[in-house]
């Protein structure tokens, strides 16, 4: 064994049995290309006597030069005696359908395909090739777009079960270890183009930075460390103000403005808070402070309103809560969207609260229906004898706008006899008249 491969072996061993000593008593599965990276990494965890498979994607991409990568890793299985997963993908109209890149839809794949292996063949860890020139590609790529501090601190070495043992390695020592070893890899066609921003950093400007400074990639090693404290320091400041404006109601979390903006930096604390939302307006986000009432942002999957004296967060109203939910008499039990309903014939009226409802049950006309309410509804409020609209009872009650779209109703017929968990009918009560008492309950 040449002094390069018996180094860069050693070395590999101590950080498997310093860092990550897991990997020794674990099933692995290792995500492999064909490329340097990826053999050199096979090659290594077998030198290692780890336990592992191999899973390649074939993802159709080159043709000729895709399937002869699938054929040199099915070799390379054979030559070491590992168990062996292929799986091919029509990537490009996986990414028709998906509105992906062709990048993000191999990823996506590749991804789901090994988290798929790992559960149903109970491999513990997916291994991956990441080296430390892909990690200061990265950084220079989330640099580049603007990205927060989480796109500067680097691609983590473990991320559930997904480990990356050549984190620690730059590129050049895989290819001396390769070279030393006399090892035959694949090389990518699609890797010299510089079209794609990584290859144009990797062929072009990391080159010459490292002209510039020998010691790049140790230099930067230390910076990514100094920026992940920092990222555990802002984490810490984080929750405390969480801590003191936070609150959640319901399906609701509520951000108090007033105490956000005592905070000298509360547009970086309403990011932080905000970022795991998936918010990309994020000046249109920072206006909502100051904002009037009734101003909202929308992310894919959530919708940011700005009440009086808060921030109201909550999911995209979804389409199935407009559905109407029929109950049949004999219903004990039905769910909706707030929670769930519990219907029981009683003998007498225990208690008085929001969330319960007693009602004369031979007023009722069956089926009853729970919907959300409309425009033009009205009721009769318990107690009162004169109907009211409810979008005059919503005002009465300053209801924000968030209130009001999550407000459901129970009805008979086209009456409102419940707005549920809020105000019953008047109409519908118990009286000396009652003969059947229906008892209804709503469980949030």
């Amino acid at each position: 064994m040449c002094l390069i491969t018996y180094i860069l072996f050693q070395t590999f061993q101590k950080h498997i049995n310093q860092n990550l000593p897991f990997l020794q008593e674990s099933k692995l599965l290792i995500a492999i290309s064909g490329g340097l990276d990826s053999v050199v990494l096979t090659h290594l965890c077998h030198q290692a006597k780890l336990n592992f498979a191999l899973a390649h994607c074939n993802f159709n991409l080159r043709g000729k030069e895709s399937d002869a990568d699938e054929e040199f890793v099915l070799q390379l299985a054979e030559d070491l005696d590992v168990e062996v997963f292929i799986e091919n993908f029509d990537t490009e109209t996986y990414a028709e359908t998906n509105k992906l890149s062709i990048q993000m839809a191999a990823r996506e794949l590749r991804y789901h395909w090994f988290y798929e292996l790992s559960h149903q063949l109970q491999f513990d860890y997916v291994l991956t090739a990441h080296h430390a020139d892909d990690n200061l590609e990265t950084f220079l790529i989330n640099l580049s777009r603007g990205t927060g501090l989480d796109g500067l601190t680097g691609i983590p070495e473990v991320n559930e079960n997904i480990v990356r043992p050549l984190l620690e390695f730059p590129r050049k020592a895989l290819e001396d270890y390769a070279k030393n070893n006399n090892l035959k890899w694949r090389e990518d066609s699609s890797n010299a183009s510089i079209k794609y921003l990584r290859n144009k950093l990797r062929h072009e400007v990391i080159p010459k930075l490292k002209e510039v400074n020998a010691e790049l990639l140790q230099n930067f090693k230390h910076t990514q460390h100094y920026l992940q404290a920092s990222k555990s320091l802002v984490e810490d400041a984080v929750i405390r103000v969480q801590k003191k404006v936070v609150s959640v109601e319901g399906n609701t979390i509520k951000f108090n403005i007033k105490k956000l903006q005592k905070y000298s930096n509360s547009k970086l604390y309403l990011y932080e808070l905000l970022k795991p939302f998936n918010f990309t307006a994020w000046n249109d986000v920072y206006h909502l402070l100051e904002a009037q009432s009734g101003k909202q942002v929308f992310s894919e999957t959530h919708r940011l309103l700005k009440d009086r004296t808060h921030l109201l967060l909550t999911e995209i109203y979804s389409e199935e809560n407009h559905e109407a939910i029929q109950i049949s008499e004999d219903d004990k039990l039905k769910n909706i969207p707030l929670g769930q309903l519990t219907f029981e014939t009683v003998k007498q009226i225990h208690e008085h609260n929001k969330s319960t409802l007693y009602v004369d049950k031979d007023l009722l006309n069956f089926p009853l229906y729970v919907r959300p309410w409309q425009k033009g509804d009205y009721f009769y409020p318990f107690g009162m004898q004169n109907k009211k609209k409810l979008s005059k009872f919503f005002k009465d009650e300053k209801y924000s706008l968030i209130e009001k779209e999550q407000t459901l109703v129970l009805c008979s017929g086209e009456d409102v006899i419940w707005i549920i968990n809020k105000r019953s009918d008047n109409r519908y009560r118990v009286s000396e008249k009652t003969k059947q008492i229906l008892k209804i309950t709503i469980e949030l």
